[in-house]
């Protein structure tokens, strides 16, 4: 990929929590690019975990999982006897797994669990809530697995088509506690590239940075992951903003080489 992608030795900011990163920054060193890793959120577990547990031991005909985060730390909740019995033979008639998009179902399929209720586009609640099996829903009951305080559409939207709806709240996002002051000469000098894998990634880097910063990051070129991101990113001042096709490291690598060439 370096023989095409004209990144051409400049740094690439890696927002994305530390746990998810060595295979972003991988893949930017094999396509000429330098990474520079600055997680802006980190991921805990959740605050109650056992009224998740408690949640995920109920009766449910669908039970669903936002992100690779909800899978890592969802999935340690499951009653033993569920975990065993998905494992073994895949969603029962009386049990539907879906995720939000391929790298969410990739990490089910990691963990033996084999979700049947994936987008074939798009990687957010709007492509997962036109599968045809979550449009008629009525009298289904709907699990939600998510962090703590998510994104209220999926939810909404399903109860508004008649399923009963909860969710199991099994993780946290914090903001690291880290002074940037001291790594920003050293941004000035190396970084060519920002990449945010979400819009609280994008928030809390520009809020950890600090108003005084702010321009000359904003003048950065920026690799999101949705349309949505894409908007928030415009909304926040960025003006060179590249959407990546798909979530995966490969998609955001291919995002960003895409916009060097455009810049180049």
């Amino acid at each position: 990929m370096s023989a095409t992608c004209p990144l051409n030795g400049r740094g690439v900011l890696v927002t994305r929590p530390s746990a998810q990163a060595a295979r972003l920054c991988q893949l930017v060193r094999e396509a000429g690019g330098e990474p520079i890793e600055f997680p802006t959120l980190e991921i805990r577990a959740a605050s109650h975990p056992e009224q998740a547990r408690r949640r995920l031991a109920e009766s449910w005909d669908i039970i669903l999982f936002v992100s690779r985060n909800a899978v890592e730390y969802g999935v340690e909740l499951f009653p033993p006897e569920l975990l065993a019995r998905l494992s073994s033979s895949g969603p029962s008639q009386g049990l539907r797994l879906g995720a939000v998009g391929r790298a969410t179902a990739a990490a089910l399929k990691e963990r033996g669990l084999a979700p049947d209720l994936v987008p074939e586009h798009g990687f957010d609640s709007e492509a997962l809530l036109a599968l045809p099996a979550l449009i008629q829903v009525a009298g289904k009951r709907a699990l939600i697995v998510r962090g703590e305080g998510g994104r209220p559409l999926l939810g909404e939207t399903l109860h508004q088509r008649g399923a009963e709806v909860a969710f199991a709240e099994v993780y946290r996002r914090a903001l690291p506690d880290v002074d940037v002051s001291a790594a920003l000469a050293d941004w000035r000098e190396r970084l060519g590239f920002v990449t945010a894998t979400s819009d609280e990634v994008l928030q809390n880097l520009l809020e950890m940075i600090g108003p005084e910063h702010q321009a000359w990051l904003l003048a950065m070129p920026l690799v999101v992951i949705s349309d949505r991101g894409g908007a928030t990113a415009m909304q926040r001042g960025f003006r060179r903003v590249a959407v990546a096709a798909e979530t995966s490291d490969e998609g955001i690598v291919d995002a960003l080489c895409r916009l060097a060439m455009s810049l180049s």
